[in-house]
């Protein structure tokens, strides 16, 4: 396929190297040009402006955030100058708002919209194995489902409302904050009666919590791997945070992600910003006495 790829982070670099791989035309674009310059070695194509990506039949994106992905796609009007019919496949995690409102202003222009936020860190990127997360048009998921194989293990279609696969990233990233918060105050309880986070950590993740978040977020905590970090601890609020969003926009209470944003935010103060996010773990030490 002639596709664009927006967005060369962390996990951009990786997902549009494998389109590459994949044999698909891929045009690239990023804020600073350092990352698209280097991915043509490996056969992109880097293109000066964002809608020099959205010439082909497809473009995909992965920017930080909804002010991140308006600044790119609206406010520069590069959604205005996008080819007809092309169809948006959106991998960031986005506000339920904004993927409201950015959706309708893609069927007003005649383009296609697909919600495909992912699970994965950078490593799973570059591995070609996300689980994708995909709503929106079915017809247009179809047209862009061999891209969504060339970068996922799987992908969850989630129905034709692109609100629904954002909602589900949103909970799910909710959930590791959550397991991250419950491990942090676990292994302070363990050290605060000299039992070690490794002992404690390599009990719980072969039992009781053997499961992939427990046993990578675990082995972080305990080797206290905060740099260099794969997900930013003030990525992590933001997500809290858009998650008191949506749960405010139907009336769902989440108390918990109350108490997550406000270790996230204490995390900040104490200078962790650009750490991991699994240094959330280092509050519960540090009310404990033990940082």
């Amino acid at each position: 396929m002639d596709i664009g790829f927006v967005g060369l982070g962390g996990m951009g670099r990786g997902m549009a190297a494998n389109l590459v791989k994949a044999g698909h035309r891929v045009r690239v674009w990023n804020r600073s040009p350092g990352p698209a310059e280097a991915l043509r070695a490996e056969g992109a194509e880097p293109v000066s402006r964002p809608e020099d990506a959205m010439q082909g039949e497809a473009v995909l994106s992965i920017l930080a955030d909804d002010t991140a992905t308006r600044a790119v796609f609206l406010d520069g009007g590069a959604l205005d100058r996008a080819a007809k019919g092309l169809v948006h496949v959106s991998m960031g995690t986005l506000s339920t708002a904004f993927v409201q409102e950015f959706a309708a202003l893609h069927r007003d222009r005649g383009l296609g919209y697909v919600a495909a936020p992912v699970f994965g860190r950078t490593d799973v990127a570059a591995a070609g194995k996300l689980n994708i997360l995909a709503a929106g048009d079915p017809a247009a998921i179809d047209r862009v489902q061999p891209l969504l194989d060339a970068m996922g293990q799987k992908t969850w279609r989630l129905g034709d409302d692109p609100v629904r696969a954002n909602v589900v990233k949103i909970a799910g990233n909710f959930m590791i904050a959550a397991a991250i918060e419950a491990m942090g105050e676990a292994v302070a309880l363990g050290r605060g009666h000299g039992i070690p986070a490794g002992d404690l950590l390599e009990v719980m993740t072969n039992t009781l919590f053997a499961a992939p978040v427990y046993k990578g977020y675990g082995g972080i905590i305990v080797e206290e791997r905060y740099d260099p970090a794969a997900f930013k601890l003030t990525l992590g609020l933001k997500d809290v945070r858009l998650a008191l969003a949506a749960g405010e926009a139907a009336h769902v209470p989440l108390p918990l992600a109350s108490l997550l944003r406000d270790g996230f935010l204490e995390a900040i103060a104490h200078g962790d910003a650009d750490r991991d996010w699994a240094a959330l773990a280092k509050v519960a030490a540090r009310r404990a006495g033990l940082e």
